[in-house]
């Protein structure tokens, strides 16, 4: 399926979530840059809270151009372990990865297009 751009994608996918429209406990998560204006869509459509989740890609030294995982700013950390063990980088080799691309930048911040800012995802997960 073809779309405009990300924002009728958005609108598009809105539509289907329709059912979780007005819940106070649903919150649209967008990862940047693509994801925000189809999470700002969808949370604006089913007046919702929208948090953007900002994360930093993990390559492997040998592959730039492969991701290996991605931390939050927060410090929490995916690795997909089949890419790592297939790449054959050990798991001390990821926590130099992580240092080196300065994982502790990332900043996340939380915007609701129709209420203000959210309450904190954690609060609203556990």
């Amino acid at each position: 399926m073809r779309f405009h751009d990300r924002s009728e994608a958005g609108k598009l996918l809105a539509e289907k979530l329709s059912q979780y429209a007005s819940r106070t406990d649903v919150i649209v998560l967008a990862l940047p840059p693509g994801g925000v204006p189809i999470g700002y869509e969808v949370a604006k459509a089913l007046n919702t809270s929208l948090d953007i989740l900002v994360i930093r890609s993990l390559r492997l030294p040998s592959n730039p151009e492969l991701a290996m995982g991605a931390v939050c700013a927060d410090g929490a950390l995916a690795l997909n372990q089949e890419i790592r063990i297939s790449q054959k980088s050990p798991k001390d080799r990821c926590a130099t990865c992580i240092s080196e691309q300065d994982a502790n930048s990332a900043k996340s911040r939380q915007v609701n297009p129709n209420k203000g800012a959210s309450k904190s995802i954690y609060a609203r997960t556990n």
